[in-house]
C-alpha cells in the first residue's frame, strides 16, 4: 500500500506501534490522535512520530533469501524431532544425530515396519528441504565470495547482516547502528538516581542473534581485537559478567561493522585479522 500511495504521487510515512489513547480506541479516536501528532510532527516536533524506514522491492527480495533459509532450517529440526519423539514412544530408543543421513538410517532397517514406514515419509521431506537449503546457501555465499571478510565471521554471516541491515550508509552515526541492534541498556533514572537494566530488545532480533553469536567466535578467533581488549577485565570477571559483557560488545560489532562496510575502517584499524 506505501508503494502504491507514493507511485499515485502521495506522501506516505510508515510509523512505529505506539499507543495513542490509552484503553480507550476507536477508528474516531485514533484518527484524531494521529493527525494531532502529525501536525505536531510537520511543526518540527521529531518526538511526535517515529516514521520508520522502507525497503526497496530489491532489497526486501535480497532479505528474503536468508529468511527462507532459516525457515527451511527450523522445519528440518522440527521433522528431525518428530521422529525422535516417535521412535522414543514407540521403540523407548533414541535416534542418532541426523538420523535420515545413509550412514545412521541403514541401522534403522531393524524397526517396526510401521514405523520405519513414518520414519521414510519424514525423512523425504527432510532430504527435500536439505536440498532446497544447500541451494539457497550457494546463492547467498556468492554473493560475498570475491570480498574480504573478518576471521569468525562466516559468508553466511556476513551475507544475512547484510541483508537485515539493507544499507548500512542508513546509518549516520554509532548511535543508529546501536540502536538498531536492541543491545542498548534499558534505564529507569529519577533525580540523582541512575538504574541500568536488561537490553530493551528494540531492534532487529535475527540481526542481534548473529552478533551475539558473531562475538563468541571473535573472542575465540579474535585476540588483538580492540573493543574486546577494552573489556579484558570484565571478560574475566566470572560468567555472569562475562555474558553481560558479550551483550555489550555484540553492540559496539554492529558499530564496528558498519564502520568497516561503510569504509570509515579497516580491518586493521579495528584489530581485526583476515579470514
Amino acid at each position: 500500500m506505501h508503494r502504491q500511495l507514493v507511485s499515485a504521487g502521495a506522501q506516505s510515512f510508515l510509523i512505529t506501534p505506539i499507543a495513542l489513547n490509552g484503553k480507550r480506541k476507536t477508528d474516531k479516536l485514533d484518527a484524531r490522535a494521529l493527525c494531532l501528532r502529525l501536525a505536531r510532527w510537520l511543526d518540527g516536533n521529531a518526538d511526535e512520530l517515529a516514521p520508520i524506514r522502507i525497503p526497496s522491492e530489491a532489497e526486501q527480495r535480497r532479505r528474503e533469501v536468508s529468511r527462507r533459509r532459516q525457515f527451511l532450517c527450523r522445519q528440518i529440526r522440527a521433522l528431525a524431532n518428530r521422529a525422535h519423539g516417535q521412535v522414543a514412544e514407540y521403540c523407548h530408543t533414541k535416534l542418532a544425530h541426523r538420523w535420515w543421513g545413509p550412514r545412521h538410517w541403514k541401522k534403522l532397517a531393524t524397526l517396526d515396519p510401521w514405523l520405519l514406514g513414518v520414519l521414510t515419509k519424514l525423512r523425504e521431506l527432510i532430504v527435500a528441504l536439505e536440498a532446497q537449503v544447500a541451494e539457497l546457501e550457494t546463492e547467498l555465499k556468492g554473493r560475498v565470495a570475491d570480498q574480504p571478510r573478518p576471521k569468525g565471521l562466516g559468508e553466511l554471516s556476513l551475507v544475512t547482516l547484510d541483508g537485515e541491515v539493507c544499507d548500512w550508509q542508513r546509518f549516520y552515526n554509532r548511535k543508529q547502528i546501536g540502536s538498531y541492534t536492541g543491545c542498548c541498556p534499558g534505564e529507569h533514572s529519577s533525580g540523582g538516581k541512575r538504574r541500568l537494566g536488561s537490553i530493551d530488545r528494540m531492534g532487529n532480533s535475527r540481526v542481534r542473534t548473529l552478533l551475539v553469536e558473531a562475538v563468541w567466535r571473535f573472542l575465540k578467533w579474535q585476540p588483538g581485537w580492540k573493543a574486546a581488549q577494552k573489556m579484558k577485565l570484565k571478560l574475566g570477571a566470572g560468567a555472569a559478567m562475562k555474558k553481560k559483557t558479550v551483550i555489550a560488545l555484540a553492540r559496539q560489532l554492529a558499530i564496528d561493522l558498519w564502520r568497516w562496510r561503510t569504509g570509515r575502517a579497516t580491518l586493521a584499524d579495528l584489530g581485526w585479522l583476515a579470514a
